[in-house]
């Protein structure tokens, strides 16, 4: 655990009981806070105090009276579609308001510090695709090569909840734009862009919005490197933001889908290598193509970015190789499920907006592809140009029919659930077919979030391939 720093004596508020919240509220009593929750829910309120957290009412008069501080939980909307009505109270009363990042990065360093031969480092990595897989990479990485890792935030364990790193210990935070958009410290040594595509719009008030919360991990605190994804118009301007001449190798340009030149230093990876450049010379190269756990220029993507953070943090080029060949990647993010008989399963449930399905769509060839659930606005008429590599198209959920409508001449059939879905696609596929779940929605039409929907493709999956 992380200790809150700054609060000793003091009463801090905390909404929203859920994973980082109750490790905030731990946190703040290991600091010498006293931390008074809350929550909308009577369900997680009673699970706060059973663990012996103390309860205050947030929503009644004079809540904030003695309050020093207010946490608040990254689901928790603070400005846009509208303020929740705790945190606009809060502004009332004239009480900060932070998140778990803020505390975290006002309370990391420690006294012993000074002793350490070498300081502990922090990553942070952001982006709207790729950022759980090139955080869950870097970690691999470091830890592949001997080199002391936690990995937490919007994934793994909550900031606050980590234990202290000793020394030259690396944080790996993946961070998303609900928490940069609000953390009052932000602080990384090493700061990562995987890439921009619109996101979250309702939450930020639109895309610039959206960028700018991105934006703040570089601004705020000053990172000493930064990787920057430039193959879209947003990286392009941050990374002319931060570079001081052409040459500034504080940044580290990435791309996928240009060949970068210049005096500077880039990680770029065409056609299946990925290639390092320094002061206009070629000085590494690794070839990506046979890594089973980072199909398609997308993961080729997430790869350059956690090489240029390796790079940074000292760890050779074929120490990077030989840990990007055993990394098998994530749950939910292109996993091969299974093969049998030439035909592969793959998991992408995260592809939850059409960004995300795009990739999973270009990583594959011969796709019985399993999409749906809880469309976003626009629904899936932009993956027209990357339907060719479709067979066939099995629909699910609440979305389908309206789906059906935008897949023009591609095969498709209404399927409802997933296991329908699974079973027709895996009756029909032939050596070579890639059954794949990258739905292009939301899940919540049918699961609570989209790690149980890709469960729920592995199950069907496993009874299909068993039975065969």
């Amino acid at each position: 655990m992380i200790p809150v720093r700054g609060y000793d004596g003091a009463k801090v508020a905390v909404l929203g009981l859920g994973r980082s919240g109750l490790a905030t509220a731990r946190a703040l009593a290991a600091g010498g806070a006293e931390a008074l929750c809350w929550d909308d829910s009577a369900e997680s309120r009673a699970a706060a105090e059973a663990a012996g957290l103390t309860l205050h009412d947030l929503t009644r008069a004079n809540a904030f009276e003695g309050v020093s501080a207010l946490v608040v939980s990254p689901g928790i909307p603070h400005l846009y579609p509208a303020p929740n009505p705790v945190i606009a109270r809060a502004w009332e009363a004239g009480v900060p308001v932070d998140n778990d990042i803020g505390l975290f990065f006002r309370s990391l360093a420690a006294g012993e510090w000074d002793q350490f031969d070498t300081p502990p480092k922090v990553v942070a990595v952001t982006g709207s695709n790729g950022k759980s897989t090139t955080s869950a990479l870097i970690h691999h990485i470091l830890t592949e090569g001997g080199r002391p890792s936690q990995l937490a935030g919007n994934i793994g364990r909550g900031v606050l909840d980590i234990a202290p790193p000793g020394e030259g210990g690396v944080v790996v935070l993946e961070l998303s734009s609900y928490q940069t958009d609000l953390a009052r410290a932000l602080t990384p040594d090493i700061a990562v862009l995987t890439n921009i595509s619109p996101d979250h719009l309702d939450r930020h008030g639109g895309l610039g919005g959206y960028f700018a919360a991105k934006r703040r991990l570089f601004a705020e605190g000053g990172p000493d490197r930064a990787v920057i994804g430039v193959d879209e118009p947003e990286g392009q301007y941050l990374a002319n933001q931060l570079a001081e001449a052409p040459g500034d190798d504080r940044l580290i340009r990435i791309s996928v889908e240009r060949k970068l030149a210049g005096p500077g230093w880039s990680v770029q990876a065409r056609k299946g290598f990925l290639t390092e450049w320094r002061k206009g010379r070629q000085v590494a190269s690794l070839d990506l193509r046979d890594i089973k756990g980072l199909p398609g220029t997308h993961n080729h993507q997430n790869a350059c970015a956690a090489y240029a953070v390796a790079r940074t943090l000292g760890l050779s080029p074929r120490t990077i190789e030989a840990a990007l060949a055993s990394f098998a990647g994530l749950p939910h993010r292109s996993q091969l499920v299974a093969e049998k008989d030439g035909v592969r399963f793959v998991n992408d449930s995260k592809a939850t907006n059409v960004d995300s399905a795009e990739q999973a769509l270009k990583a594959f060839a011969n796709i019985r592809w399993i999409a749906g659930g809880l469309g976003k606005d626009g629904g899936i008429a932009a993956l027209a140009p990357f339907l060719g590599s479709v067979r066939k198209a099995y629909l699910i959920g609440h979305s389908a029919r309206d789906f059906a409508l935008q897949l023009g001449d591609t095969d498709h059939e209404l399927c409802g659930d997933i296991d329908t879905a699974v079973a027709r696609a895996a009756e029909e596929a032939q050596p070579g077919d890639t059954v794949l779940l990258a739905p292009a929605a939301a899940s919540f039409d049918q699961f609570p979030n989209f790690e149980k929907r890709g469960e729920a493709f592995v199950a069907a999956v496993e009874r299909v391939v068993g039975a065969g």
